[in-house]
């Protein structure tokens, strides 16, 4: 292929990729082949002589996209989100033209240079403190693009043992580097993803699971009871990850509790914040990362939820002195003039080399700014609130843990079995996929949103089908499941005197008795989902709608009268922020803040 070709081909291959993306809710999610599918489709040896390239081309339909698990579709829940945007492939297109080899400065300036400048970027809109940021004179720490979570966690536990093997000879020197690295323990949460058992498993550190607490979270005291249990026994603890987000349910671990202990015991505090941390950009969320202060590193993934695409992890540290112990190996080939005056990456990571995907980040984030990447953001969380009201509205249904963010849980209620041959068969279906994970004994199945596509119309659809997969299941297993809530007609048929109440006003005004029927006491589940998930959606285009549906919608019961009802709805003021949810008084002043936060891109 020359020059010319390549111009050709390469305007194709844009176009193809357009198409695809753009058209990708006709494609069935969840490919419908066997292993050994491709071994049919192609010979057993690479062809001798070279092939044309239209020949390749065409190939790409009739053997990669059977195969293919699109992770684009607006009907993929499964997992976590594996985002992509234009300005990001067009990042890493000039990323792969250029192709260096990042691992000093001297190697490629450019490549480390913009590596250092948008992870500073980044680290302030999620607001990082300084220590973490690349401020000479300053801060000891900075940032550095990782792989994954996965390597971004292995590197910290290694830096953090190391620390510790130091620590240790320092107070109690003779013994060798191994023994003390056999008593060496780590802790996480039983809801921690299993990239840190695999780390303490390469690092030969024991892990030591806690048992979250009716929240799914790290509790200090619990962490605190370990550590005191595996000091009597000889034992040195050293690390501890902190989840913020964790991949079973999207619970947080308590970072201030958590920090608080790791500070008392000189501890190094990790933070997995591998899907939430892209939320951090909004300041609505940033209530899941207080304490990050007395944490040692951080963590997330700009490939899951900023349209950054894989892969593209950012990781910083307090003290990279601490990586520089830890990879340092400096052979005479690798010097260069500048060295210990620049920054060198290959001193802070498991690889030599980095490939140049601070272009894609900084790509995006030019592209879409703050306020634009903010926005995204809160649709993805607007569209797990509309589902999570579709489920609250069906008794079949239970949610076993709190939704945050853009992902919710739910299951029918009864038996494991019911749940997990409803997923089967909704997978087997193909036109939409989700995961399973295991909450406290409980299957549930996890629905996040994870296309930028991702649409109403989309979220009705994939309902629509859950609905009637699991009315067939029910059907075949005869099995029903009983609506014990009782409906306000019920309730008024069975007492009189409902629906007379004494109101107390909010003004200088003398109480009155009033027919309260109105405002009576009410299934909050029942009446809320079915009012967001039916009116709201079917009249969205209604800015009168729109705002009677607000009143309704109350993120807490408070009723005052005086002539009318002070309804309190979502808000986005910081101060107002309360277990990660924020409220105010509706008002039309806030009718263009709200209508900005529910906008998709």
């Amino acid at each position: 292929m020359d020059f010319d070709e390549y111009r050709k081909r390469g305007k194709e291959m844009v176009d193809y990729i357009a198409d695809y993306l753009q058209n990708i809710r006709e494609r069935r999610v969840l490919p419908d082949v066997k292993p050994g599918y491709m071994s049919n489709l192609l010979p057993e040896s690479a062809p001798l002589e070279g092939e044309p390239w239209q020949a390749i081309f065409d190939d790409v339909e009739r053997v990669i996209m059977p195969g293919v698990t699109h992770w684009q579709s607006p009907h993929m829940h499964a997992y976590f989100p594996a985002l992509n945007s234009f300005p990001s492939l067009l990042g890493d297109m000039l990323a792969d033209a250029i192709n260096c080899l990042g691992f000093t400065w001297a190697s490629s300036p450019a490549c480390t240079e913009l590596e250092s400048i948008v992870m500073n970027w980044l680290g302030k809109m999620i607001g990082l403190p300084d220590d973490f940021l690349h401020i000479p004179g300053v801060s000891k720490g900075g940032g550095v693009i990782q792989t994954t979570a996965s390597e971004a966690t292995l590197v910290c536990l290694l830096a953090g043992r190391t620390q510790a093997i130091r620590r240790f000879h320092e107070h109690s020197p003779g013994q060798q580097d191994a023994e003390i690295n056999a008593r060496l323990v780590a802790y996480c949460s039983d809801q921690a993803h299993s990239s840190v058992e695999k780390a303490a498993l390469i690092g030969l550190v024991r892990m030591r699971f806690i048992e979250a607490d009716e929240n799914l979270s790290l509790a200090g005291r619990a962490l605190e009871e370990a550590i005191e249990e595996d000091i009597k026994q000889g034992l040195i603890p050293f690390w501890v990850c902190a989840t913020l987000g964790t991949t079973g349910a999207c619970a947080f671990d308590n970072l201030s509790e958590v920090g608080d202990v790791c500070l008392k015991y000189k501890l190094w505090l990790h933070v997995d914040a591998a899907y939430a941390g892209s939320a951090f950009i909004c300041p609505e969320f940033r209530i899941w990362l207080k304490g990050i202060a007395k944490a040692d590193s951080i963590a997330f993934n700009p490939s899951k939820w900023l349209m950054v695409h894989f892969d593209c992890t950012t990781m910083w540290v307090k003290n990279s002195g601490a990586l520089h112990r830890t990879f340092n190996v400096e052979p005479l080939y690798l010097q260069h003039e500048n060295s210990g005056m620049a920054i060198d990456y290959m001193h802070w990571q498991i690889p030599l080399s980095k490939r140049f995907r601070a272009l894609k980040l900084w790509f995006v984030i030019r592209n879409y700014g703050i306020k634009g990447l903010q926005k995204h953001i809160r649709e993805g969380v607007r569209l797990a609130q509309k589902f999570e009201a579709l489920v609250l509205a069906d008794h079949r249904f239970e949610i076993p843990a709190a939704r945050h963010l853009g992902m919710v849980v739910f299951r029918i209620k009864g038996e494991n079995e019911l749940t997990e041959k409803l997923l089967k068969r909704l997978n087997h279906r193909g036109n939409q996929h989700a995961v399973p994970a295991s909450l406290k004994g409980k299957y549930v199945i996890r629905f996040t949103i994870t296309s930028t596509y991702t649409s109403n119309e989309d979220i009705l659809k994939d309902w629509n089908e859950i609905k009637l997969v699991t009315s067939e299941l029910l059907h075949e297993l005869d099995v029903k499941i009983v609506d014990r809530r009782v409906p306000l007609k019920d309730t008024r048929e069975k007492n009189e005197a409902f629906g007379s109440s004494l109101l107390l006003a909010n003004s200088p005004m003398s109480p009155k008795i009033v027919n309260g029927s109105f405002a009576a006491i009410f299934d909050a589940d029942e009446f809320l989902a079915k009012v967001y998930a039916g009116i709201r959606i079917s009249n969205q285009d209604s800015p009168a709608m729109r705002r009677r549906v607000r009143g309704i919608l109350m993120s807490g019961k408070q009723f005052s009268l005086d002539s009318r009802m002070d309804l309190v709805v979502q808000g986005i003021s910081p101060s107002e922020v309360k277990n990660g949810i924020e409220s105010k008084a509706i008002t039309e002043d806030s009718e263009e803040v709200w209508e900005g936060n529910k906008g998709s891109l």
